[in-house]
């Protein structure tokens, strides 16, 4: 009896811990690529388990502004690395360099942005891809 107890308890703990360990890929990003786009901030969601910046850039071909979406670190992350809730908001002026989507969506996972002010952000392991 206290073996089907002590097993049923732990089968039950790792169904509840299953989530908090589970993680998306990062395959959605061309790791070999790096874009950096300056624009006007529309949005900064801080937010788990992914923050998200969200920001106007002019396009290219058209000259009119496009939004692109930037995928960041969990919000603790982001503090280690020197940002806060309040590091950006709406109409601030940014230049973040990210790996881009590889189906050309407008999109990309964070590496590195020099926020208002000019202080610079970089992601913790970014430092590691340069090397």
């Amino acid at each position: 009896m206290n073996l089907k107890f002590v097993t049923l308890t732990a089968l039950v703990a790792a169904a509840f811990a299953a989530p908090a360990v589970a993680h998306h890929s990062f395959a959605m990003f061309d790791a070999e690529k790096t874009v950096t786009l300056q624009g006007t901030v529309k949005e900064f969601e801080w937010v788990n388990p992914h923050s998200w910046l969200r920001v106007m850039v002019n396009d290219e071909k058209t000259g009119k502004p496009v939004l692109w979406a930037i995928e960041l670190s969990s919000p603790g992350r982001l503090v280690t690395m020197g940002m806060r809730s309040d590091s950006v908001k709406a109409g601030d002026a940014v230049s973040v360099t990210i790996h881009p989507m590889k189906d050309g969506a407008r999109g990309g996972q964070f590496i590195q942005a020099v926020l208002p002010g000019g202080k610079e952000v970089l992601r913790a392991n970014a430092r590691d891809e340069n090397q």
